[in-house]
């Protein structure tokens, strides 16, 4: 008999497919996290915890590889991915909760680690620092909850260490980007609201052509398009434009290109966090971090363009994100003129996707330094957009 983990009622159709839902790491950790505090406070045996997730799902999570002592116990929960595509599907996350006693000059009554196969952080940048495990702030949050309630379940008001660990995360980790962040040594717990939600390749383009398919058949010549949420935020709170004619592209900047071009759209603007958007002024059409990285690459070579010297270079090279990078280009004194060199080289393989047979654009911003510059064609484009102009 299979059992049930809560997810029998939750998936998406695609393609005709019913795919399922599945569960992160972080959630992996936080049910293991509260399987060995109740085994260490107060059971003997536990085949399985409810987890209720930051997505209001509850999961019901079976405990594997029990172990206690007097002070300590340790279990695992193990990871399904659902229908998605996940290099994680399937591996154990553990668990061990230990007790110690409180010192007075100690702030926390719980502290939260990482073992084998959970990675560490060498470089800034991250939301971990330097020498932290790399345990994203909701997973982290998630496990801290699950333990507090079960200490306070049982009345135990001692101190108790909690240590995640991964033993396949080391060997995984070599097939994420991790750790070209400066993670080594295994895989994050990652996860924000808990929950996977299945999505294929396939799928996601296939909605992307509905969605604009439906604007054109409402007459509208001239596509607003923004990569994900902070494109689509930017849009709404700083920019004077239609945001209902928004669609959503996610990575898939070629493909859409390709797409207007072929149902006869007359142009796209692209509104675009530098973060992604970066990638596409080397040419790069898939901004997934797993099809190709090159931001600092990108960034450190047009800031040699626009008049940086080589420890500038340098600086942006060791940088893990782009509004680290640009910290460093405004603290050279170049970081309106490296997104000039940015957003012309943007246009220009924008043009090239298309074959200029488009007119195409985008407006690049960040989440710190807001507004950082728009090719050549933005302006065009947010005016026949302003003006609701159908050709």
């Amino acid at each position: 008999m299979v059992q049930k983990n809560g997810l029998e009622d939750y998936y998406v159709i695609r393609n005709q497919k019913k795919l399922r839902f599945g569960y992160t790491t972080g959630s992996c950790a936080a049910g293991a996290a509260r399987g060995a505090a109740r085994l260490l406070l107060g059971e003997d045996e536990i085949s399985e915890v409810e987890l209720m997730t930051p997505k209001g799902i509850l999961l019901h999570l079976e405990i594997l590889d029990r172990k206690r002592s007097e002070n300590a116990a340790s279990c695992a929960v193990r990871k399904d991915a659902g229908d998605d595509p996940d290099t994680t599907n399937g591996i154990l996350v553990y668990a061990k909760v230990e007790k110690f006693l409180i010192r007075s000059d100690m702030e926390d009554r719980i502290v939260i680690d990482g073992g084998i196969g959970v990675g560490r952080v060498t470089k800034p940048g991250l939301s971990q620092k330097i020498g932290e495990a790399a345990i994203n702030p909701v997973p982290r949050a998630m496990i801290l909850q699950a333990v507090e309630e079960i200490a306070d379940q049982y009345h135990y008001e001692g101190g108790l260490k909690v240590t995640i660990s991964v033993p396949e995360g080391e060997k995984i980790a070599r097939k994420t980007f991790n750790p070209r962040l400066g993670i080594v040594g295994g895989i994050s717990i990652l996860g924000t609201s808990g929950i996977v939600e299945p999505m294929s390749e396939k799928a996601l383009i296939d909605s992307i052509r509905v969605e604009m398919t439906q604007h054109a058949a409402m007459g509208e010549q001239y596509m607003l398009v923004t990569p994900g949420n902070y494109g689509a935020d930017y849009l709404r709170e700083h920019m004077e434009l239609p945001f209902e004619k928004n669609i959503k592209c996610s990575n898939y900047v070629g493909e859409t290109i390709d797409m207007a071009v072929d149902m006869g759209v007359k142009g796209i603007l692209f509104i675009s966090h530098i973060g992604k958007f970066v990638k596409v002024a080397a040419g790069i059409m898939n901004t997934h971090s797993h099809s190709a990285d090159a931001r600092m690459e990108v960034l450190c070579s047009n800031a040699i363009r626009a008049g940086g010297d080589l420890a500038c270079a340098r600086s942006i090279l060791q940088c893990n994100t782009t509004d680290e990078a640009l910290r460093v280009l405004d603290e050279n004194h170049i970081l309106k003129e490296t997104m000039k060199e940015i957003t012309d080289r943007i246009q220009f393989y924008l043009d090239h996707r298309s074959y200029q047979q488009i007119l195409l654009g985008a407006v690049i911003f960040s989440n710190e330094y807001g507004y950082l510059g728009q090719t050549a064609n933005a302006a065009e484009l947010i005016d026949k957009i302003s003006k609701g102009e159908k050709e």
